[in-house]
């Protein structure tokens, strides 16, 4: 395959702007602010139906080759309509574009607003909120930006290009390819089969080390934005509280002029104002504060304040506004503490994954997925295995769930992926994840990786370096990354904060031997505890079973065994729990699509919802040990609707 998958050493190269105020270091050009209305911003979607095709040709280069981006794609061969945001995998009947490997063309004609095009005062921005994997991107015929990596959004500023003929519709461009490589997050190898007794002439198979299906195409919303030319281009916020005193320790930057006059307003929820400031860095104190609660910790979860910030100069105003939540984090050798108080982490691992849409963003399953997590009385879950979109980050900080935030470095397994090209991409990776996460209260942790051969020699460098990497980004907040190596040969342990851990007693080892939990499970913990004093999560636990199949005494990939399963950890989490174990996360919230394979039937069937959305007999399990759980922990008042019949 024809791939431009450079890796992005440059950026780390760039000269870092060191933020005084945190003692904070954000590598990056420019901030990332999530695109809101205001009196001074607009925002157009550009969401729907796309021209789409897939570059069949053997080298998956043709497109590029025929210069496909240089006028309508309509016009250089057929193209079929192709849904955004969305996965392009299980749109159509092709069997060979649900399994496609290589370039896809997206092309779509807008109308750009003539008050936009007509006032040079305006910045036009073309975002797109995540493409897998590789991204490049055309307006009218001209490159405007590439990037590398998915789950993550990037965007370019157009205005002098729609300007040059304003009469015409603005033709956007966006070529994505899914190829995964060694170097990429997650990694992957192309392996090309040259037996032409059994193989057709270019056949190819895309090898990946991680049990999720590679979905791909332009997965979240493409937009576009105005802002002045003057503008606030990032605010960073840190929270605390003494007493009923809040802080918030804040930094607003500004592009486009030297200097310029700012106000910073932070409001309650009712819009009245609490505390502001005429400058661009400071704190501000909020007397009587409501601190940002979990869900099921306070009667009042997830409390966000608005803090607006306006700025103007004698041409141009700009308005802002970010949810702020005032909470702390802090850990210790047996607690997880948001806002000094003791936090057990009882929730779910998901998967950004529906029939049909596969990745793409999904507001009715969104909502949906948020109720079944408040109905089982989960407080958290974890980004597994990448970034998920911010409007569910946004949604978490409103519902007071609790957010474990990883990045897409899943599948480390070979010794080459420890490399430097492959070490430089991954601390690009954490610089965009956490320039874009960096203010959500919702976040409390980032995980740097699940599951990686941390047992090689060259993971201990890779990930002293990431996780110190890290923690310079953002020092308010625990890193770790997820492991089920051997506690006695991990390399990367010495440098977490937070221990978590995955593991799959009596399923992939010992498989059916449901005695032997509580003696390997007890281990498991009395070794990782014994040999780093951290706090452990169990990060991964659970059982295949398909709704409906039922035996008793209890066998494999029944309802029976997942449910007896679940209770055999659980029997020992309770032990633990009381010392130095801080969390419980199910695997999985729902049954989920991955590659085809001799041992998953039309995917891994771990959920305890079916992928539909409906409960297997384990979700009434969770649900009454999650409700139990928060009733003991925190002694739920009547606020509450504590399922009592439970």
């Amino acid at each position: 395959l024809s791939l431009s998958l450079s890796v992005c050493v440059s950026a780390v190269l760039r000269v870092l702007w060191l933020l005084s105020v945190f003692g904070t270091v954000l590598p990056l050009d420019g901030g990332m602010l999530f695109p809101r209305e205001s009196t001074s911003r607009e925002v157009k979607e550009l969401n729907g139906l796309w021209d789409f095709r897939p570059d069949g040709s053997l080298n998956r280069n043709e497109g590029f080759e025929k210069a496909w981006y240089k006028r309508r794609l309509a016009e250089t061969g057929p193209v079929i309509e192709m849904p955004v945001p969305a996965s392009y995998n299980d749109i159509t009947q092709d069997p060979t574009l649900r399994d496609f490997i290589g370039w896809v063309w997206y092309e779509r004609e807008v109308f750009v607003p003539a008050r936009w095009i007509s006032d040079e005062g305006t910045r036009v921005v073309l975002r797109v909120g995540s493409a897998h994997y590789y991204s490049i991107v055309w307006v009218n015929g001209e490159k405007v930006t590439e990037h590398e990596g998915g789950h993550l959004p990037f965007e370019a500023e157009i205005s002098s290009l729609i300007r040059r003929d304003p009469t015409k519709p603005c033709r956007i461009t966006i070529a994505v390819n899914n190829t995964l490589t060694l170097e990429t997050l997650p990694p992957g190898t192309i392996q090309y089969m040259n037996d032409r007794t059994r193989y057709p002439d270019g056949f190819f198979v895309q090898n990946i080390y991680f049990d999720f299906f590679n979905y791909a195409g332009i997965h979240r919303p493409v937009l576009l934005y105005t802002t002045p030319t003057v503008y606030v281009d990032d605010i960073i916020v840190e929270t605390n509280f003494m007493d009923n005193t809040g802080l918030v320790r804040y930094k607003v930057s500004v592009q486009g002029a030297a200097t310029a006059t700012l106000k910073v307003t932070l409001m309650d929820k009712d819009g009245h104002c609490v505390a502001s400031s005429n400058t661009p860095s400071g704190v501000l104190k909020v007397v009587d504060v409501k601190l940002w609660w979990p869900y099921l910790m306070h009667e009042n979860p997830g409390y966000l304040y608005s803090m607006e910030v306006r700025q103007h100069t004698s041409t141009y105003e700009d308005v802002y506004t970010l949810p702020v939540g005032i909470r702390t984090v802090n850990v210790t050798k047996t607690q997880f503490l948001i806002n000094n108080k003791p936090f057990y982490f009882h929730g779910v691992n998901k998967h950004e994954d529906s029939d049909i849409r596969g990745k793409g963003l999904d507001w009715p399953l969104i909502v949906k997925d948020f109720n079944l997590i408040k109905w089982l009385g989960a407080n958290s879950f974890r980004t597994s295995h990448y970034p998920y979109a911010e409007e569910i980050l946004q949604m978490c900080d409103r519902h007071g769930i609790v957010v474990i935030d990883e990045c897409p470095g899943v599948g480390i397994k070979d010794i080459r992926s420890f490399g430097n090209a492959s070490l430089s991409h991954h601390l690009v990776v954490m610089d965009e994840l956490v320039r874009r996460d960096k203010n959500h209260p919702s976040v409390v942790m980032w995980s740097v990786a699940n599951e990686p051969a941390s047992e090689m020699p060259p993971a201990e460098f890779y990930f002293k370096t990431l996780i110190k990497h890290t923690k310079a980004l953002d020092h308010t907040r625990p890193v770790t990354y997820i492991t089920d190596s051997n506690y006695a040969r991990d390399k990367g342990a010495p440098f977490v904060d937070v221990v978590c851990v995955n593991s799959y007693f009596s399923w992939y080892h010992d498989p059916g031997h449901l005695e032997v939990i509580p003696i390997q499970l007890n281990a498991q913990f009395e070794n990782w505890y014994g040999k780093y004093k951290k706090p452990i999560i169990q990060s991964e636990y659970g059982a295949d079973a398909l709704p409906g199949l039922h035996m008793d005494p209890p066998m494999m990939f029944t309802e029976e065994y997942q449910n007896a399963l679940l209770q055999s950890y659980h029997d020992v989490f309770d032990q633990k729990r009381k010392q130095y174990v801080i969390g419980e996360l199910i695997w999985n919230f729902a049954d989920f699509m991955t590659a085809q394979a001799i041992h998953r039937v039309v995917g891994n069937k771990k959920g305890i919802f079916t992928r539909q959305r409906q409960p297997k007999a384990a979700a009434f399990i969770l649900r009454r040990r999650y409700w139990r759980l928060a009733n003991e922990t925190w002694r739920l008042p009547p606020w509450t609707k504590y399922p009592c019949s439970l």
